[in-house]
């Protein structure tokens, strides 16, 4: 038989309960005003945001200085930058949980903190880093605390307040949790369970800080797909959000802090920049299209010693400079084979470098060839030189010239996830001649395009999809392995085993002339075609 709470304990748990409420929705446990009484409406009309000159320290130690900022109704805006930017107070200030030292801050054109906490709960709602409770309530008490600013402290729930609990629990997919403690159900579902609050409360703003912080993968993008749904129904969001490709893919605007100030703000492809990441990160990253999403992805790169390695390199006369006075002036010349998200990710790698780069044969559209667009177009010298064939085309005999004269010039040559089909053997016999190639494979080899020699297709192409392997097979043997994001280390390995003290001449580019495939495959390559299946692939299978 359960025991009845004593009144002591009854009396703690309504106490735990005032104080949940007041941290859950800023608001203080006061009588109600007859104003303050009225049922929040459902049909939500999104908030402006207005940030103006706020600056606020705590104690000596300032935190945001004349930070200002702009939202729309109807916007979403992520606020990013690195640990102690201020994301988290400026987040705090725009609710009225902060006082700011200086400046305003007005939702729908109410300055925040000239009102109750009461009136300016029913304006914000915020999901908080920390989703720890004191106090084992039941999930649908925790999300029910969300109505707490439309109500008197000691009135009970109405019809259209339990409604709004179960459209929270409903979007959020906790309605199966409505009935278990908070402090017996994960990190994530916690989370979630705190957003459920937030939307219960029924504002027009919605502030979340970190909202995926303690989420997997697929509850990441399910969380932020639930936040854009909001906004697109009649919410203002605006976000503190650490995972940059996250906040790019969801947000129509970021603003970038760093050191309590605003750097910059704007869309994010606008934001999101390699020189504005080296600024208010410190860091140096690189800033490509994501081929699925199509939104900006960022990947942070190692600090300058790997780059400092190759350019040592050149220093010692690993390779040649034309400018012996000034042997760092020519960077190393890397040539890259291969296509795909793999090429377009070492692409950029090797970009952040500033090494100089070319690259293909690729395809108009494909991955790899994107990046060499956008890195030519980001960069304030030549960019990056590209081969461009048209697809399921032969390789023509000027494409294959260039080829030629491209990995002649080559200091290092990269292969990522080349396609082992068609034309790719004609491609990789001109690899011969390369002593050391770095190697990426991010791709199953059973997986790769080509690699197939059965099943469809011509006794030709079967033939040339075998040629490829076997030619790609002698590449990875004699070569340099690395993972994508190793690929800089693995170009100064390359450049320091390679010795070379000449380079061809730069008239062996297509602009000087033509170089003739001397060299070729080696002689047992094609006949090697009909040997053994080469084991990389039976181990994949």
């Amino acid at each position: 038989m359960t025991e009845s709470p004593t009144p002591s304990d009854a009396d703690a748990g309504e106490r735990a309960r005032e104080n949940a409420v007041e941290s859950a929705t800023g608001t203080e446990t006061e009588s109600a005003t007859a104003a303050e009484t009225e049922t929040a409406t459902t049909a939500l009309e999104p908030a402006s945001i207005a940030v103006d000159g706020l600056s606020l320290s705590f104690g000596e130690v300032p935190v945001l200085e004349n930070v200002s900022l702009s939202v729309e109704p109807g916007e979403f805006v992520g606020v990013v930058g690195p640990n102690g930017a201020g994301k988290t107070t400026l987040l705090r200030a725009i609710s009225g949980a902060l006082e700011p030292d200086a400046g305003t801050v007005a939702v729908d054109e109410v300055d925040v903190h000239g009102v109750s906490s009461r009136a300016s709960s029913r304006l914000v709602a915020v999901v908080p880093q920390d989703t720890a409770l004191s106090f084992a309530f039941p999930v649908r008490d925790v999300v029910e605390m969300g109505r707490h600013p439309h109500r008197s402290r000691f009135s009970s729930p109405t019809p259209a307040d339990r409604a709004a609990v179960e459209r929270a629990l409903e979007r959020t997919r906790t309605a199966k949790l409505a009935d278990r403690p908070i402090d017996e159900i994960s990190g994530g579902q916690r989370q979630r369970v705190v957003l459920a609050r937030a939307i219960a409360q029924e504002t027009p703003a919605l502030l979340l800080d970190e909202p995926t912080a303690s989420l997997d993968v697929n509850h990441q993008v399910e969380t932020l797909e639930l936040v854009r749904e909001l906004v697109d129904s009649g919410r203002t969001a605006v976000a503190a959000i650490h995972d940059l490709d996250l906040a790019a893919r969801y947000c129509d605007r970021l603003a970038l802090l760093a050191d309590g100030a605003v750097h910059d703000v704007g869309t994010p492809s606008s934001v999101l920049t390699t020189d504005a990441l080296a600024e208010a990160f410190d860091a140096t990253a690189t800033v490509t299209t994501n081929p699925i999403t199509g939104t900006e992805t960022v990947t942070a790169l190692p600090d300058a010693t790997v780059r400092d390695s190759i350019a040592t390199d050149v220093e010692d006369g690993s390779h040649d400079n034309e400018d012996t006075d000034n042997p760092r002036s020519t960077p190393a010349r890397v040539h890259l084979i291969g296509t795909g998200t793999a090429a377009a990710s070492v692409l950029s790698r090797l970009a952040a470098a500033e090494l100089d780069l070319s690259v293909g044969p690729v395809t108009p559209g494909d991955a790899a060839e994107e990046a060499a667009r956008r890195l030519t177009g980001e960069s304030s010298s030549a960019g990056v030189e590209t081969i461009r064939v048209d697809p399921f085309a032969p390789l023509s005999a000027d494409a294959r010239d260039e080829l030629a004269a491209r990995i002649a010039a080559a200091d290092a040559t990269v292969l990522a996830d080349p396609a082992l089909g068609g034309e790719t053997g004609r491609v990789l016999e001109l690899v011969a001649s390369v002593e050391r190639p770095v190697v990426v494979d991010t791709q199953r080899f059973a997986d790769r395009s080509g690699a197939s020699t059965g099943g469809e297709g011509t006794t030709s192409e079967a033939g040339a999809g075998k040629v490829a392997r076997t030619r790609y097979e002698a590449c990875r043997k004699r070569g340099i392995e690395v993972p994508p994001e190793s690929v800089l280390e693995g170009v100064a390995t390359a450049l320091s085993e390679s010795g070379r003290t000449e380079r061809p001449s730069d008239a062996g580019l297509p602009a000087g002339g033509t170089i003739s495939d001397d060299k070729g495959a080696p002689a047992n390559a094609d006949s090697a075609a009909d040997g053994p299946t080469p084991p990389h692939e039976s181990s994949d299978d």
